[in-house]
């Protein structure tokens, strides 16, 4: 295996949180990814709020909510003082498109690292595969690098 890859222990789950990284350095919580299959139920409803940020009727409903408290007051039709308390005003409905453009944008780029991920370790199952099928095929050359046939290794 390469130096550069630094696997997860097989004793250690994927979603711990504990405060010690493999490498023994300590990692903060607060900057931790969250897991792929969460562990409590709180976790699990957090995974849904970007979901629901980024949805297509919430995007509508927040557009919406501009045209009723930007454009309306703008050709002169009257919003009322409490619908604008409620409703915000229009740095909070264009923060919050932008929010929901970000969290769309963000699971997008998660599910694209999680799929490159996955791909990545089927390639290195593969090249792991090629190596030792070239070791059992070819023993003196690979003795004659210094390598000794045998299983694949995990490191």
């Amino acid at each position: 295996m390469s130096k550069y890859v630094n696997p997860r222990p097989a004793n250690r789950p994927a979603s711990s949180h504990s405060a010690a990284s493999p490498g023994g350095a300590k990692r903060s919580m607060v900057t931790d990814l969250a897991a792929d299959s969460p562990d409590s139920r709180f976790d699990r409803i957090l995974q849904w709020v970007p979901r629901i940020l980024s949805s297509k009727p919430h995007i509508v409903w927040l557009m919406a909510l501009g045209l009723y408290l930007i454009v309306l007051p703008l050709v002169g039709i009257a919003v009322s003082a409490k619908a604008e308390l409620i409703g915000g005003n229009y740095t909070n409905v264009t923060s919050d498109i932008g929010a929901c453009i970000a969290a769309g944008g963000t699971l997008h780029l998660v599910k694209q690292g999680r799929k490159r991920q996955k791909i990545d370790d089927e390639r290195l199952t593969l090249l792991k595969e090629v190596h030792a099928l070239l070791h059992h095929l070819h023993p003196d050359v690979a003795a004659e690098l210094g390598h000794a046939y045998g299983p694949p290794r995990e490191d």
